[in-house]
């Protein structure tokens, strides 16, 4: 349940979903078009309006449902700001024929991918729920389509509003979070639709009224305003039949005036700064730009990735690479349905004064507008986009999507068949055109500053100043008058939901091993969906093996890995990945670190010698550790000014103390001082050490067979030998629980919430009981539907969303207690956390319906856990890092269904201990130090952003 506010500027669905669903061959294909399968699809509309749009997908046995509704924040009038996406929380509040929190039948039946958002022109509904579920899921969202009304009174409108209240302070507690909201202010004029932002002033939430909720429900929330979109394993025939039963007695609704595109370029350029808890300047400069489905916009979309669409961008290349004045630049296109904006985005350097940046901008802008993108700039900026979204095809959720955003706002399901022509007839030519046509108008800069004292936050947005109203807004239409009938109704909803009974079987593939002629070990699992393969190399390392050396070390390596190659510098080793479409990256997590290449399967060949030379032979060249040392500290600074990434900083060394392998920020970044003194030999030592052949396992998934597979990893890997030195061992000690309870506080001035993050040692992923615990703490946390989250967002709407969370880890694993809540809720929300916790290995632990609730959505949610590649690789990496068996995920499920109360309740008690928590509150101290203090929770500490006593 989300506003668009919270969703950062992108590239839209249609535009790069076109690449998605043209692209399996090779990217030199002459016509994509010609060799790609489409997204097939059917579409009818109902008697009463309902629009219906079907995609057949059986290779697993889900179906990813949809609602999308053609209504959103640009439809609010004056004074309403806001209220599209409150209304979107309500229709999560329950029913007439089905009270209680909506997610509970999803959660028994064991949904996924489940939620709402609201954007500028629509608001829409998911899940993806297992086939036999499917009309349970209809039946909920008929329910609340056409039967909510009588279900919400004022105080399901106080609990949402209060829970949408804090959604918006999560927002602007995080760094840049009041940026959004300026910029639609000061790009669009005041009676523009995209004006204000979707998550609304907090003036108009509380005015918002029960008048207003129905109102705003029988304005829009008709059928004839509606699609329902349903992808996967159903035919057209079952859903035309299911929507007729479930929809077909729900009215039309009045008719939606439809708002017309209306593209308001900024007069002159105009310029605004605004300070906040930030690490470095953030120099944001926006273009008004045409609207979704424009051929400016298909333009616009490959000029953006040209000009800061990764490490070979012009501006990547002049501002990170050559000047070094920045430390992260993009652009991006966000064409929406009435008008789009194209936007860039610096991050400075410190130290560096914004107008050499701007003016190093202005020469690179200058030089793209004069002769547009080089042909070969062109190829990559197509070939990155299609090979990047045919990945997506996996999944129905997101061709469910791409469907209903289609038939929403173009009338037209395969609106990304035309997207996809005009990127792939782009010229230099049209690409410069459109650029010269938008990006000479106006545009709006807005600055960023660190905050320094007496920072006013609220004072300065109320000081913004914005544009006047415009002329020439269009009229809106309404839609050709049409005589819509209902169906007398088929469903006796006085039954309540319909029962899910049987749930279709997981269907993983079987794992297949072998070794290279070095021995290097080969996991295989056969993924025949989409010609592409998965490869991840997975070496036992991780941020533990940092314990004894610098710290960040075992991170850093990894980023500088996939850097410069002895043969190979930086930059082309970006092209040459960007020409074939893959994607090769290495990472760490507390104990691994890894290496993946995804492979188009065309080019599997020279994709795989590329990823090879980039494992095997890293140059640590000193220009690529200086430029990312830069990048790295900026990094860090970033974390500490971000309240969640900053708690994640400093629990984990109180948590396990000095010397123990996991006693390091979880972020895995280090410290400055250790970054800064990290030199080649390190990361050499540190590669010799752990990234070596007789360390690392070898994992594939995808379109492959291990006959095949195997004779091409044994010519990349096969004659990699080892060093004659030992792998070092880290030391992953156990842990005492603490003998008291212990507060850390950590100041954030003027932060509009607080975050509380309580941490316990818990056993690691490999204990006996560690289903058990995950199971336990599903139900106490883990869920929509758990105490913890229950208790703090539905019961008392002080924060938008709390729970608990299980780290994986070979050692002692962390279990945290997590909420972000409104500062002056910040001690009363930490009582609440200790009697839960109290209250759960005390006078009220889980019952077994709550254990059972738990038990149930796991195996139920089996069958769609892995429908993509990616979560195969994943389940494997688990396998081989845990040493579990092979079968491991097809004997889930009766493993799971032997988890009972009893064996659920040992688990967490023999975590849980009230009296041993670590807690980490992120806030402003002013307003929160003495109530915390008050509550007697423990030792209290004040400390800074690197975890020391703070003077």
């Amino acid at each position: 349940m989300t506003a668009g506010k919270e969703t950062c500027m992108k590239k839209p669905i249609a535009l790069l979903a076109a690449s998605l669903i043209s692209f399996v061959g090779a990217a030199a294909a002459t016509n994509p078009a010609d060799t790609i399968p489409d997204i097939a699809f059917t579409r009818f509309t109902l008697p009463n309006g309902l629009t219906v749009v079907v995609h057949e997908d059986h290779k697993a046995p889900v179906v990813a449902v949809g609602i999308w509704y053609h209504v959103g924040s640009a439809d609010e009038p004056a004074g309403k700001t806001g209220f599209a996406h409150l209304f979107e929380h309500l229709m999560f509040s329950g029913s007439e024929n089905r009270k209680g929190t909506y997610f509970q039948p999803f959660e028994l039946a064991g949904a996924t991918d489940m939620n709402g958002t609201t954007w500028f022109d629509r608001t829409n509904y998911y899940e993806t729920v297992p086939t036999t579920a499917l009309d349970m899921a209809l039946w909920m969202e008929s329910d609340r389509m056409g039967h909510l009304l009588g279900a919400i009174g004022q105080k399901e409108l106080d609990t949402q509003r209060g829970v949408v209240q804090n959604e918006k302070r999560q927002g602007e507690n995080r760094p840049y979070g009041r940026v959004d909201e300026n910029i639609l202010v000061n790009t669009y004029p005041a009676n523009h639709p995209y004006h204000h932002d979707t998550i609304g002033s907090m003036t108009d939430l509380d005015a918002a009224s029960l008048a207003d909720v129905k109102k705003w429900f029988h304005d829009y929330y008709g059928a004839a305003n509606t699609t329902l979109v349903l992808a996967g394993d159903i035919t057209a025939a079952q859903a035309k039949a299911k929507a007729e039963k479930y929809f077909g007695d729900i009215p039309a609704g009045p008719p939606v005036p439809r708002q017309q595109a209306w593209i308001t370029p900024v007069a002159k350029s105009t310029r605004g700064t605004q300070h906040d808890q930030v690490a470095q300047t953030r120099i944001l400069r926006t273009w008004v730009v045409p609207e979704l489905g424009t051929d400016d916009a298909t333009q616009l979309d490959l000029a953006s990735t040209v000009l800061g669409g990764g490490k070979t961008s012009r501006l990547y290349q002049r501002l990170v690479y050559k000047d070094q004045l920045a430390d992260d630049v993009s652009v991006t296109i966000a064409p929406f349905a009435l008008a789009g904006q194209f936007q860039l985005s610096v991050d400075v350097k410190e130290g560096v004064d914004p107008a050499k940046v701007e003016a190093a901008v202005a020469d690179v802008w200058k030089q793209f507008l004069a002769d547009g993108p080089t042909q070969d700039e062109l190829d990559r900026a197509k070939v990155s986009n299609r090979a990047g979204f045919v990945r997506g095809l996996e999944k129905v959720s997101g061709k469910a999507a791409l469907l209903a955003s289609g038939q929403v706002y173009r009338d037209d399901p395969a609106a990304f068949r035309k997207d996809l022509q005009r990127s792939e007839d782009a010229t230099i030519a049209s690409v410069r055109k459109a650029s010269q046509t938008w990006l000479t108008k106006g545009d709006y800069t807005l600055t960023v500053l660190p905050a320094g004292k007496g920072f006013d936050p609220d004072a300065e947005d109320k000081a913004v100043a914005g544009l006047g109203t415009a002329t020439g807004r269009p009229v809106a239409v309404l839609p050709a008058k049409h005589a819509y009938t209902v169906a007398a109704s088929q469903v006796d909803r006085s039954k309540g939901v319909p029962n899910v009974d049987t749930f279709p079987s997981l269907s993983f593939p079987t794992l297949q091993r072998g070794k290279l002629k070095n021995g290097i070990e080969v996991v295989l699992a056969e993924r025949h969906t989409i010609p592409v393969t998965q490869i991840q190399l997975l070496f036992d390392a991780g941020y533990a093996a940092d314990e004894g050396r610098k710290s960040g070390t075992a991170s850093f390596t990894s980023a500088l890995i996939d850097e410069s190659t002895r043969t190979l510098d930086s930059v082309e080793v970006t092209r040459r990945k960007e020409r074939l479409g893959a994607v090769i990256g290495s990472s760490c997590s507390l104990d691994t670190c890894s290496a993946g290449l995804s492979a188009l399967n065309s080019d599997l060949k020279p994709s795989l010698d590329l990823f090879a030379d980039i494992v095997r032979n890293p140059a640590f060249k000193a220009d690529d550790i200086e430029r990312v040392r830069r990048l790295w500290l900026a990094g860090i600074a970033q974390e500490k000014t971000e309240p969640t990434s900053l708690a994640l900083r400093a629990l984990p060394p109180l948590l396990y103390g000095a010397g123990h392998a996991y006693g390091i920020p979880f972020t895995g970044t280090g410290n400055e001082e250790a970054i800064r003194s990290l030199a080649a030999q390190d990361l050499t030592n540190f590669q010799r050490d752990y990234l070596r052949p007789d360390n690392v396992r070898i994992l594939v998934a995808g379109d492959t067979t291990l006959a095949a597979i195997l004779p091409q990893l044994d010519a990349a890997f096969g004659d990699w030998k080892a060093p004659a030195s030992a792998i070092p061992k880290k030391n992953i000690g156990k842990v005492a629980a603490q003998p008291k309870p212990r507060v850390f506080l950590i100041n954030r001035t003027d932060a509009p919430q607080s975050l509380i993050l309580a941490g316990l040692v818990a056993p690691s992923t490999k204990a006996k009981n560690a289903l058990d615990l995950g199971i336990a703490n599903g139900a106490f946390g883990g869920t929509f539907t758990s105490r913890l989250n229950m208790n703090l967002r539905e019961e008392k709407r002080w924060a938008y969303g709390a729970g608990s969370m299980l780290s994986d880890a070979k050692g002692q694993r962390p279990m945290l207690f997590y909420a972000p809540v409104q500062t002056d809720k910040t001690a009363e929300s930490a009582a609440e956390i200790l009697k839960e916790t109290r209250d759960v290995v005390g006078a009220r632990p889980l019952t077994a319906d709550e254990i059972g609730k738990i038990r149930s959505q796991r195996i139920r949610a089996l069958p769609g856990s892995f429908e993509t590649t990616s979560a195969v690789l994943s389940s494997m990496g688990g396998i081989v890092i845990y040493d579990r068996p092979d079968d491991y995920v097809q004997t889930l499920k009766s493993r799971i269904e032997g988890v009972d109360q009893k064996a659920a309740e040992a688990a967490i008690a023999e975590v849980i201990k009230p009296d041993a928590l670590t807690w980490v509150i992120v806030g402003d101290l002013k307003k929160i130090e003495a109530p915390v203090r008050a509550l007697k929770l423990g030792d209290v500490q004040v400390i800074d952003a690197d975890g020391k006593p703070a003077h």
